[in-house]
């Protein structure tokens, strides 16, 4: 019998390629996606996947999808939104927007799944997508960034929680994408050029560099990780240094002490 992963906000992007990688390990695939298009064709591409449609932040909705889909042994949380608004602007109903989204629905998401592996007495594992954004906060990135450090927190809590019962669950922080919400951002030539000089491994990242690291934390290679926040950037979130000014005089001097 063919194991089960929900992936959600798999209609394009990053979920999409999850999804991918899921059906060629083995996977029955329930793609997940409030665009119910986007799911199609999604799981069009891929053998024996199915579209599921619903928001993941309505919990009837989930609990139906479950009912029709199965309890899955794999659940990976990627739907994610953001309003590039600065703070001072932002408009409380876009705030809330997105903290519904990339918080509630993993939330709503995970619980749902727990309790159904619990009841039937089964173990599996679930990966929430965070990002850097949550480690080093954005600029006018309104409550992305916020939303993404409480899903890191979240994580570590699911994990705790749930680990005595045989469920793993944990985090991919992904960096500088070129797919999904960056997109647009990256369109721009001069800040496709600068964000991929900036990066230490010199390239952008991409869906398949996302996908592989969720791929391993699902698998049993990856059985005693749980509540770990896996950082897929080429090595951004530890640049902040590499823009300091230092005097090119003092190369070579050491202080004891």
């Amino acid at each position: 019998m063919a194991r089960l992963m929900i992936v959600t906000g798999a209609g394009h992007g990053i979920g999409a390629e999850i999804a991918r990688q899921a059906a060629a390990a083995g996977y029955r695939v329930g793609v997940l996606d409030v665009n119910g298009g986007a799911a199609e064709e999604t799981a069009q591409s891929l053998p024996d996947a199915v579209a599921l449609v619903a928001s993941t932040t309505d919990s009837d909705a989930i609990e139906a999808v479950l009912d029709d889909f199965g309890t899955p042994d794999a659940l990976v949380n990627n739907a994610g939104i953001v309003r590039f608004t600065p703070l001072v602007d932002h408009l409380e109903s876009d705030w809330r927007a997105v903290v519904d989204v990339n918080l509630n629905g993993p939330f709503v998401c995970g619980r749902a799944v727990a309790r159904r592996l619990i009841a039937e007495g089964r173990s599996g594992s679930m990966v929430n997508i965070s990002s850097i954004n949550g480690i080093a906060p954005g600029p006018n990135s309104g409550a992305y960034s916020p939303t993404k450090a409480a899903v890191i927190q979240l994580t570590r809590q699911m994990a705790i929680e749930w680990g005595p019962a045989g469920i793993r669950v944990n985090s991919v922080a992904p960096g500088i994408i070129d797919d999904g919400m960056s997109a647009p951002i990256l369109a721009d030539p001069e800040v496709r050029a600068t964000r991929s000089s900036r990066t230490p491994s010199q390239r952008l990242g991409t869906a398949d560099d996302i996908a592989k690291a969720v791929m391993w934390l699902c698998s049993a290679d990856a059985e005693y990780v749980n509540g770990h926040n896996m950082v897929v950037d080429g090595g951004v979130v530890h640049t902040v240094l590499s823009g300091m000014p230092r005097p090119a005089s003092i190369d070579g001097i050491a202080e004891e002490g």
